[in-house]
């Protein structure tokens, strides 16, 4: 490439001809380091879960493990007696089992016994001996942290791309991830030139001279980056030591960085000096204001920046020119966000009331502007501080947020910024396949609320898609039916996404010898249940409501209580011996390596309000969804799913 000498060029200009130069600029080399070293830098490959989290299910209270059916009723009028056969303490797995008119005693944190779905509060219990006598009624989950409620094994919980802060080393200290590989800082030398510079500090300030600036601001800025950085002090206008200095720099570090002396005038030298050690100039002078007098060059991978003397000059510089380049070198995205941005509060929330409360957020671009989905996870999650993109104050003085408020909320860093694309709704390994397929993994949100709780946020207006598996009991159809139940008809589009394969996990060898939903009825069985709203759980309460002819599934099947909110919390309550088995899918069973039962396929959908399908973050996802490349990529990955041949069109407008 010829020399560019004193031709001015744009920012974007000066950027195009280092990208062209250099073919491209990305991020350095991998490294593996401890999660202690890793804050500040870089993920350069997705993390998925080892664990679920929490890794069973927990007490969340003092008190008694026992059967919500056992205690239905209980009151300060109607106390009722149960026996105590049982303990369970913090960090040993119980013996035995709760069964009907037990209760087990279990501290805070405390595993779960089998047989259990609730915890009745010491408060509302009176022990004398081994009678229990209950002055307050539970019901299922009540006081109970499930296995996998906060992250499920295999789930990807950071990606590659993902600035590690302080929040993201909570969630790979809490799954147990001592390791992660990370792309190198960039290493950068700094020095200030001019022979009137002094350092600060170092003695009274001599007649003609003045405090070095440059070296300082340009170093902090680059701390502040990510850089690996080393000020290397002021070079005097005396080329020979300027070029021995610099090209020893060069050979060091990916970025040299020099202020002053990158002019036309008398003494300044830089750009005579890049030359003579074998760099190629790029630009010598910007189309900008301050900022002109500004040299880059090239030495293989290297790149070397001249920035002004001025001080002005030279931050305003840095910042439109070195600063994106830095962050690509560390696999960031050049776009950096404000401290604190304007959101409102979708739901009328309770806040305050005597205390000041800060209260963390995940901001979604909905419909009429940012929300700030509140996190609601408990003081024990650290799914809440990995999802969490800032916080919200509530004043003592404040007794709640009304819906739809605005308020203002400050982020726990300046690198985050809002998806560009949100997807609520059911749980499904398949999304992040589309996602990769479509190149947006490290642009997109998933928020895993069941297909019901997608469907509420497409009404509101707060996703962009929404992942569906509701059956209609009446036409045995998926999704379709759920429009005019919802009061979306006319406003909605659905479109048709993949078959997967369902069916009963068990454990290795099927001990109970279980072959379909029939032997759910058995007493030697206990099932794991999905949560209400789910796909699956609806699928579930359409085969019981067939083989029970009337009788509620909970008096009969043994286990229909416990509730999971995942696929992959299904598994580990298998594997963990809390169940014997449980509707869940093929993909999931061959992960853990349990036995799979089929029973048939669901197929699972993805909904779209009619004013988002334009967005052009939606757009891409869609036409990933209906590309061969997903079609083949779909079943290597994930066994027992498939595309369906209308897959990526609509099924209902």
């Amino acid at each position: 490439m010829a020399l560019v000498f004193h031709k001015l060029v744009s920012v974007n200009e000066a950027l195009l001809l280092l990208e062209q130069r250099l073919g491209g600029i990305g991020p350095l080399d991998v490294a593996e380091v401890s999660i202690l070293d890793a804050a500040g830098m870089v993920l350069a490959e997705d993390v998925r879960a080892p664990i679920d989290y929490p890794p069973f299910d927990r007490s969340t209270v003092d008190g008694y493990a026992v059967r919500s059916l056992d205690v239905a009723g209980a009151s300060e009028a109607t106390p009722i007696k149960l026996k105590v056969t049982g303990s369970s303490t913090i960090g040993i797995q119980p013996a035995g089992e709760v069964g009907p008119g037990d209760a087990y005693q279990i501290a805070t944190g405390a595993m779960i016994p089998k047989g259990a779905d609730s915890v009745v509060m010491e408060e509302y219990v009176v022990r004398k001996g081994n009678e229990l006598t209950v002055y307050r009624a539970t019901v299922p989950g009540e006081n109970i942290s499930q296995s996998g409620s906060d992250i499920s094994a295999g789930d990807v919980v950071l990606r590659a791309g993902t600035l590690i802060t302080a929040r993201e080393v909570a969630v790979l200290a809490g799954l147990g991830i001592n390791k992660v590989k990370v792309f190198r800082r960039p290493k950068a030398v700094v020095f200030s030139t001019g022979s009137e510079l002094v350092t600060p500090g170092v003695a009274p300030l001599p007649p003609g001279k003045l405090y070095d600036i440059d070296g300082y601001v340009i170093t902090a800025l680059l701390k502040e980056l990510g850089a690996d950085v080393e000020f290397r002090g002021i070079l005097p206008d005396d080329y020979q030591k300027m070029r021995e200095a610099i090209e020893k720099a060069v050979n060091e570090a990916d970025i040299v960085i020099t202020t002053g002396s990158t002019s036309a005038g008398y003494g300044d030298m830089i750009y005579k000096v890049f030359k003579d050690i074998g760099a190629e100039m790029l630009v010598h002078g910007l189309k900008t204001r301050p900022g002109k007098p500004t040299a880059i060059a090239v030495k293989g991978r290297k790149i070397l920046f001249g920035l002004p003397g001025f001080p002005l000059s030279a931050m305003m510089v840095f910042h439109s020119i070195v600063t994106p380049v830095v962050l690509k070198m560390r696999g960031l995205e050049p776009q950096r966000s404000a401290t604190t941005v304007r959101a409102r509060v979708p739901f009328r929330m309770n806040a305050g009331k005597g205390f000041m409360e800060l209260i963390p957020v995940m901001l979604v671009q909905g419909s009429g502007g940012l929300s700030a989905y509140p996190i609601m996870s408990g003081s024990g999650s650290i799914v809440g501080i990995g999802l969490a993109d800032g916080y919200i104050v509530a004043e003592e003085n404040r007794e709640f947020f009304d819906e739809n408020e605005e308020v203002e909320v400050t982020l726990f860093s300046s690198e985050l910024k809002v998806p560009e694309l949100t997807i609520i709704g059911s749980n499904c390994p398949g999304i992040e396949v589309i996602l990769k397929v479509s190149g947006q993994a490290r642009s997109s949100r998933i928020i895993s609320v069941g297909s019901m709780g997608g469907w509420l946020a497409i009404k509101r207006g707060d996703a962009d898609l929404a992942g569906t598996h509701l059956l209609d009991d009446k036409t045995l159809q998926y999704n379709v039916h759920v429009p005019e139940i919802m009061g979306l008809k006319g406003e909605v589009t659905i479109y048709r996404g993949y078959a997967r394969r369902i069916g009963l996990l068990v454990r290795k060898g099927n001990p109970k010898n279980i072959r379909g939903f029939e032997d759910l009825l058995r007493p030697d069985v206990t099932i794991v249940n999905r949560n209400k709203g789910s796909g699956t759980r609806v699928l579930l309460d359409l085969k019981l409501k067939e083989l029970l002819k009337g009788e509620r599934p909970e008096k009969v099947v043994k286990g229909y209580t416990y509730e999971v909110k995942t696929h992959t919390a299904v598994a580990t309550a298998i594997l963990q011996g809390r169940a014997d088995t449980g509707l869940s899918l093929e993909a999931v069973a061959r992960m853990f390596g349990l036995d799979f039962i089929p029973v048939g396929e669901e197929i699972y959908d993805f909904v779209v309000r009619k004013e988002r399908e334009g967005k052009s973050a939606v757009r891409r996802f869609l036409e990933a969804l209906a590309s061969k490349e997903f079609a083949e990529v779909l079943p290597r990955e994930l066994p027992g799913y498939r595309v369906l041949p209308d897959t990526g069109r609509p099924v209902y407008k």
